[in-house]
């Protein structure tokens, strides 16, 4: 038995280094069959001689990376890994997805976001889930843009909760379609980016393209259709099952969200959590999750994921009791749900 100890890890860097939950540090303890801890300050690598000293190595290198690039990805987690174990993985194809902008050219970014597109092709149901800046929406759009221009679909069916955050629907001024336009926003805008503004005002208009609240699917059946349901942690279980039953023949459902970043009423389940209990053993339906290594917006993004995660949820219930709080100070009463 061996033990080493690096001394030199900087503390601001262990989170990125060991991974939301710990998931970069329990592949390092699988891949090398060793005990890592962190105490005082340094960590400690024990185990057979040559695994102490290939995982001191792929913990000094991934270390490196994490200072000279602000965070830690997939990919580099893996070709240091492999660059050091000399067990390299045969590299993931990312073809471009076809879509209709000229000039355009959108790919997979990460080995999580490029399983993401492989699982949308090769199932009629895919669940995505993973935070912010992780591609859900984007990538499924681009896929749902790419199966119109091969018309492997008639129809591309865009839809959203329309959950109140503290904001109600009533305080919003204009009519119901003026309402509901900011939740349905970010699913415009990249249809906008992906087709051209003209070309997709023109399908909207021929209903080609559909963009509405989950409330407009009851009583529907969806042929030969991409359905995209986002914000997926704001729906009931009550509304999972309704929309998911929308589905008709020749049709394709990606359904993404973030079961951390919920506005239901504290006691009522996510209508996403109880589908993936439900559902993940179906064949044919196939669960992606990212994490923060698959985020792609700006650097910082990867940072506050983490940050928020490693707080154990203190900082998402604390905004939840501003929201409360917001909500009765306009209103007089509790939200829905609320005591």
């Amino acid at each position: 038995m061996t033990e080493a100890t690096i001394s030199t890890i900087d503390p601001a860097i262990v989170l990125p280094l060991f991974g939301a939950k710990d998931q970069h540090l329990r592949r390092l303890r699988d891949r090398f069959q060793v005990s890592i801890t962190l105490r005082n300050g340094q960590v400690r690598v024990a185990g057979d001689d040559q695994a102490v000293a290939q995982a001191t190595k792929a913990i000094e290198q991934l270390a490196a990376i994490i200072r000279q690039k602000g965070g830690l990805t997939p990919d580099d987690f893996e070709e240091t890994l492999a660059q050091i174990t000399g067990d390299r993985p045969a590299p993931r194809v990312r073809e471009p997805i076809d879509i209709v902008q000229v000039g355009r050219e959108i790919r997979p970014r990460t080995p999580g976001q490029a399983g993401y597109v492989e699982a949308i092709r090769s199932h009629d149901v895919v669940f995505a889930v993973g935070p912010a800046g992780t591609g859900k929406t984007y990538l499924a759009v681009a896929m749902a843009v790419e199966a119109l221009k091969h018309q492997a679909i008639r129809k591309i069916v865009l839809v959203r909760p329309a959950v109140e955050a503290g904001e109600s629907l009533g305080f919003l001024p204009g009519d119901l379609s003026a309402k509901i336009n900011p939740y349905l926003r970010p699913l415009l805008d990249a249809i906008n980016e992906m087709m051209g503004f003209d070309q997709a005002q023109r399908l909207i208009q021929q209903d080609v393209i559909e963009v509405a609240p989950l409330a407009y699917m009851r009583g529907r059946t969806l042929n030969q259709a991409f359905i995209i349901l986002d914000e997926a942690q704001n729906t009931t279980i009550s509304q999972m099952k309704m929309f998911l039953t929308r589905m008709g023949t020749d049709s394709k459902i990606v359904v993404s969200g973030d079961p951390t970043q919920t506005d239901l009423p504290s006691h009522q389940r996510s209508g996403l959590d109880d589908a993936l209990h439900r559902l993940r053993k179906i064949a044919g339906v196939k669960v992606v999750e990212l994490t923060q290594g698959d985020i792609v917006r700006h650097r910082l993004v990867q940072q506050i994921v983490e940050a928020y995660e490693s707080s154990g949820g203190e900082a998402a219930e604390a905004a939840r009791s501003e929201i409360d709080r917001s909500y009765r100070r306009r209103t007089g009463g509790p939200r829905r749900g609320q005591s």
